[in-house]
């Protein structure tokens, strides 16, 4: 069955033509009231952006996601494999915070916060606008011959663009292996480390890739996340919606004349300058309802607001609403379901919170080696053989490291090693040591004990082993 006219808008996305193939997208330049404090939120964003991997709080980045090294820092805390629930419950608090707004506000990460929007709309599509001039001057050149004009403008916003796919590629970098180690690397020369630079240079063509052809497609294509709308936004969730109940009237939309009475002719407000459409960065027409391709970036409120204010108009005909609103003229205010999510959001917090309040700043971890029993010894010493690791989560040296046993008396022998030792900061010690204890002592072959880690005379980690002895026969 063939879709209705106005219904044409579902068979496809909006950057696909009636022939299956790519329709370029050619926004007008916005400009207002939102489009100014987006530039405020977006500039803050890019420079806390380039600067994260290069702003160290207490000697630890305050971002790092070194994958290869298993060493990652959130917020300057340093978490480690060891830490893995933390980063878990980390990342849950992010999904459902973003749900959170998803439900209440609909894709205003999107179109606000999400670095690929900041770079598309407040970078390179700011830089187009120099090059190449507004709207109707990139669809001319688009159209136009290759001429000495067109070879120019197109080299220039190619450079530039490949330029700044560079420098982000390296601002990626510096958070996989850290500012420092990026600023090394540079310092010593880039063919000093082509392990390094090979994959700085994909990821230079995978950004320009993205940002010079790519584009609106991340957000429409192969972002997940649009498609999760349909599943999180109900009537009551405010999302940019054009008021059609306003807009539509009785008898639909109606060009402008002046001097003319629409309201007496039953016409809507909206006046079918599609300026709305012209203006939006994914290309759709808001006037059909919330779509996946929408991105909240308000670019289509501004333009409406203008042409209202300019036909003396009241704004708000396109506007931060909704479904509810539209039809039944019912304030926003928190439904169960989003009262549900910030339950769960402090919760998650809350864990979040006491789990690192405990977490200790040194993690020990020691293991009887694998494939040994016990070895007995002279005056009925039972020796046991173990392999620890130490994790020093910290920037600091922990220095004068020894071990004790707590409730049994027994010595403890490092290999390799004096009693006492170090770790480096963020580092790991590893090592070997024998465990021995008197048979009296013993309470048949298995036995739990506590061995306390000492820093300078100073308990700071304790952890259990089990200690084999000889099966004893009543």
């Amino acid at each position: 069955m063939e879709a209705p006219e106005n219904e044409v808008f579902r068979d496809s996305i909006s950057t696909i033509d009636e022939n299956g193939k790519r329709k370029w997208i050619f926004p007008k330049k916005p400009s207002g009231f939102f489009y100014e404090k987006r530039k405020l939120v977006s500039y803050f964003l890019l420079v806390f952006l380039f600067t994260a991997p290069f702003i160290k709080i207490n000697g630890n980045q305050f971002l790092l996601f070194n994958i290869l090294e298993r060493r990652f820092n959130i917020f300057s805390f340093p978490f480690w494999p060891q830490d893995f629930y933390l980063f878990v419950v980390s990342m849950l608090i992010g999904v459902i915070f973003i749900t959170l707004f998803t439900v209440g506000f609909g894709r205003i990460f999107c179109g606000w916060i999400c670095p690929q929007t900041i770079f598309m709309e407040m970078v390179f599509r700011r830089i187009e606008y120099w090059i190449d001039g507004d709207r109707n001057k990139q669809m001319r050149i688009q159209r136009q011959k290759w001429d000495a004009e067109k070879i120019r403008k197109r080299l220039l916003k190619w450079f530039i663009f490949l330029v700044i796919s560079f420098l982000i590629a390296n601002v990626f970098l510096a958070y996989l292996i850290g500012g420092d180690q990026l600023l090394k690397y540079i310092i010593e020369g880039p063919f000093e480390h082509m392990g390094t630079l090979v994959p700085l240079l994909i990821f230079t063509a995978v950004f320009y890739f993205i940002f010079a052809w790519f584009r609106e497609q991340v957000c429409i294509i192969a972002c997940p996340y649009g498609r999760l709308q349909g599943v999180l936004l109900d009537n009551k969730s405010v999302v940019v919606a054009y008021d059609y109940k306003r807009g539509e009237a009785e008898n639909g939309r109606k060009k402008f004349r002046k001097k003319e009475d629409r309201e007496a002719l039953g016409h809507g407000d909206c006046i079918d300058c599609v300026q709305c459409v012209n203006v939006c960065p994914t290309g759709i027409d808001i006037r059909n309802g919330t779509q996946l391709e929408c991105v909240n970036c308000t670019a289509c409120i501004d333009e409406c607001d203008d042409i209202m204010e300019k036909i003396n108009l009241p704004k708000g005909l396109i506007r931060f609403t909704s479904e509810d609103n539209i039809e039944k003229k019912k304030p926003f205010k928190l439904t169960a379901r989003l009262k549900g999510y910030i339950a769960v959001l402090i919760i998650l917090i809350g864990v979040l919170a006491g789990m690192l309040a405990l977490r200790n700043d040194v993690e020990a971890r020691i293991l009887r080696l694998p494939g040994q029993l016990y070895e007995h010894k002279d005056n009925g010493i039972i020796s046991n053989v173990y392999t620890f690791k130490l994790v020093n989560k910290t920037s600091k040296e922990i220095n004068d490291l020894s071990f004790k046993l707590r409730g049994w008396e027994g010595t403890i022998h490092i290999v390799s090693t004096s009693e006492t030792f170090i770790v480096e900061p963020q580092g790991i010690a590893e090592g070997t040591l024998f465990i021995e204890l008197k048979q009296s002592d013993l309470s048949g072959d298995k036995n739990k004990l506590r061995i306390d880690v000492y820093s300078k005379g100073e308990l700071i980690e304790t952890t259990n082993v089990g200690f084999l002895g000889p099966r004893s026969y009543n």
